[in-house]
């Protein structure tokens, strides 16, 4: 058993933080909003803790999952931060999907104080930390990575170090710009079969056993058709982290012309008030330039 910290409890975190306690190990939450925090812990017989640094005081391991960047370093920097209450020798996991820059900023902040930082971003959405089954891309010194391993493993579905420091993050912007084009692909094919007059359930039965089967499809066409989008990663999530590859595409001179073009599409979905709905939403994108 071990002593861990988790800050942020949204849709992920609170799950996320759920499964630990169910591994065995004594649990302290915070959040910025605080009553999410006592209720989590009143659910879970855990503590809940009124800042950063009083979470993470004592614990040998602090997971994070906030929302960006600049929530990213308001948890882990100043007099209430994170990294001020941990000791030597401790670890830091973040789970938020952020730059790699600012991972790298972080990670020498945390070596400064003989903190380890690992950057964890994962995939599966809320389905995924509501059953224990996400997929974590990390990157960090191996020593630490080794060590945290076994505590992230009360979620993941599959855990990989892939590389140095800010690597997860470079490996969750690949995933993201998989699932970009996958989407707007199967939102024009499924629009593509309303109008030639075909079932779209009864299409993807067939084709998704084929080369065109793919996660998107298994687990979203019949909502897609449906038109029902209040459920999974929400669009405007996607537009901060697909914002996050274009910016470093930029840096690294990687040529991202689907991901663009998918881009701004989500911001029309956004226009459209859409901006809380899951990504699948695209399709409805196309519905409405056919009024």
């Amino acid at each position: 058993m071990a002593k861990v910290s988790f800050l942020g409890l949204g849709v992920m975190g609170y799950p996320m933080a759920g499964h630990l306690v169910k591994a065995g190990h004594d649990v302290t939450v915070y959040n910025r909003t605080a009553a999410k925090a006592q209720a989590w812990a009143k659910e879970h017989r855990g503590a809940a803790a009124p800042t950063p640094r009083e979470a993470a005081a004592g614990a040998d391991f602090v997971m994070a999952c906030v929302g960006n960047d600049d929530d990213l370093r308001s948890v882990c920097l100043g007099e209430d931060g994170a990294l001020a209450g941990m000791e030597a020798g401790a670890v830091f996991v973040d789970h938020t999907t952020v730059s790699a820059k600012v991972t790298r900023e972080l990670y020498a902040a945390a070596d400064e104080k003989q903190i380890s930082f690992v950057d964890a971003p994962v995939s599966g959405g809320q389905a995924g930390a509501e059953n224990g089954q996400l997929g974590v891309m990390c990157g960090g010194d191996e020593g630490a990575y080794a060590r945290a391993e076994p505590i992230i493993d009360a979620y993941a579905k599959a855990c990989k170090r892939l590389g140095e420091s800010g690597a997860g993050q470079l490996t969750k912007m690949v995933n993201q710009i998989c699932i970009a084009g996958l989407v707007q692909g199967l939102s024009e094919a499924l629009h593509f079969a309303e109008k030639a007059g075909l079932d779209g359930k009864a299409v993807v039965e067939v084709i998704s056993q084929g080369a065109a089967g793919s996660w998107q499809m298994s687990n979203r066409y019949e909502t897609m058709v449906d038109g029902d989008f209040n459920h999974g990663f929400a669009v405007d999530w996607m537009r901060k982290d697909l914002g996050i590859c274009l910016d470093t595409a930029d840096e690294n001179g990687a040529s991202l012309p689907v991901t663009a073009l998918v881009d701004q599409f989500y911001k029309d979905v956004q226009k459209m008030e859409g901006g809380r709905w899951d990504t699948s939403s695209l399709i409805a994108r196309l519905r409405k330039l056919d009024g």
